[in-house]
């Protein structure tokens, strides 16, 4: 199948005004981007200033009329803007170019839509996507308005419009109860996995995730140079050197503007992101917008109320960059943040060592004197916290052990036990209050500069 020829369209608003680092050619290589992965060749492009955008075309009477030029020399299938058109707006500059128009929300909805893999990503692709259309149908049936009138067709486009507009809204309230269920089993699902320690993965979309996971998991998961390869969480154990196995799980990207119908869809998929006890944020350091997508991220996270979960930030691509400006730039934003590369492996020691500090931080050091015969408290040990020695005296024993401090609150009030802060070669002590853990879930995010 032959693919469409695409003309971009881009408007630079001054209340909107794109940032310095990023570079009004930016966006468009972005929306080139999505095009190209949604199938279609740019072949021209056309770019514009202004206060605000007109209320008929959006770029105005002039542009319309260059854009038809432009069109007609390159003989494009289709124009797609990079800002959101009104349904009006739509029809418009259809009806002046006699070619389909599409604007940035679409083309990341049809990415999006033939991409989905799962039954949940298909079912949210699909709300999205219709409540995306509802107020858009009435622009589908313009065609019927060239029947003639008369007996027994009088106003059947009104009548085909009211009947789609209410098995639309039927669909997207079944799609809503659908999901809801889904989000429910996944919250379910994750809150089963609450004795194991979970990492997510977040970033702008093609920064690299996927590569990363498989580089610290042989988890083999997709991995292309393109925008939204993946979409569907996957969910894999990766053992951390002098820590042990956690979960670590893989999502759909981010995008500077994504659709706000897609991350209320996506939700659910995104489940595993929002109970994570930390975030790896990957961001590409090759990209001249670096910043700029590392803030859009951010801003989505804020988005999903998540945005105040401890997150690592890592540098990844840094195999790739050619600017040494960029790179002190990004060090100087981000004086915590990991660099590395997941293509060539360099930095991965490090990055496992800062995660397994941060998921440190509430764990404690403890020594717990107890009978030998409570296999039971024995067992909760081993399975809640890491044991690192045993030593037998008499008919009892000292176990060294470091523990999570949540996991510490079951065993706090038994009189049995003595439990204290572990000091080598130290002697027991009374029964004493366990201490609590130096770090705090409400610091500050380790990626981010003070």
């Amino acid at each position: 199948m032959e693919s469409e020829s695409a003309v971009l369209v881009g408007v630079q608003l001054s209340e909107h005004l794109v940032p310095e680092s990023m570079g009004f050619q930016e966006p468009l290589e972005e929306l080139a981007g999505l095009v190209q992965t949604a199938g279609s060749e740019v072949v021209a492009r056309l770019t514009q200033k202004r206060e605000t955008p007109d209320k008929t075309t959006y770029i105005g009477r002039g542009k319309v009329e260059q854009l038809q030029r432009l069109v007609a020399a390159s003989e494009a299938d289709v124009v797609v803007f990079d800002n959101d058109l009104s349904p009006a707006q739509t029809r418009n500059l259809e009806r002046a170019l006699d070619v389909k128009v599409l604007d940035r929300t679409e083309v990341i909805l049809d990415i999006f839509s033939a991409r989905a893999q799962t039954h949940e990503s298909r079912l949210a692709v699909e709300l999205a996507q219709l409540e995306y259309s509802l107020p858009r149908l009435k622009n589908m049936w313009t065609h019927l308005s060239r029947l003639k009138m008369g007996v027994g067709m009088r106003g059947p486009g009104e009548k085909q419009l009211e009947t789609d507009r209410r098995l639309v809204e039927k669909r997207i309230r079944d799609l809503r109860r659908d999901l809801e269920r889904i989000q429910q089993r996944k919250e379910r699902e994750v809150a089963g996995r609450k004795d194991r320690r979970t990492v997510s993965l977040v970033g702008y979309t093609n920064a690299g995730k996927s590569t990363l996971m498989n580089a610290l998991t042989a988890a083999e998961v997709l991995a292309e140079d393109k925008l939204f390869a993946t979409l569907d969480t996957r969910t894999r154990r990766w053992r951390l050197p002098g820590w042990g196995p956690v979960l670590l799980s893989d999502t759909v990207g981010f995008i500077r503007d994504l659709p706000h119908r897609l991350i209320a869809s996506f939700k659910a998929t995104l489940e595993e992101t929002r109970q994570a006890d930390l975030l790896i944020h990957v961001a590409d350091a090759s990209s001249p917008a670096a910043l700029d997508q590392i803030a859009a991220v951010y801003e989505v996270l804020r988005e999903l109320d998540i945005d105040e979960k401890d997150t690592l930030l890592v540098l990844n691509k840094m195999d790739c960059v050619d600017s040494g400006v960029q790179i002190e730039a990004l060090r100087n934003r981000y004086p915590q943040a990991v660099p590395l590369s997941a293509r060539t492996g360099t930095g991965l020691t490090q990055l496992a060592n800062r995660v397994s500090s941060a998921l440190s931080r509430d764990f404690l050091d403890l020594e717990i004197r107890l009978d030998a015969s409570n296999g039971r408290l024995l067992a909760y040990l081993a399975k809640y916290g890491e044991v690192l020695s045993r030593t037998f005296v008499e008919n009892q024993v000292v176990v060294h052990c470091r523990i999570s401090e949540q996991h510490v609150g079951p065993i706090r009030e038994d009189p049995g036990l003595t439990i204290r802060p572990y000091q080598a070669g130290g002697e027991l002590p009374p029964p004493s209050d366990v201490p609590r853990a130096s770090g705090s879930s409400d610091e500050a995010s380790l990626g981010e500069a003070g």
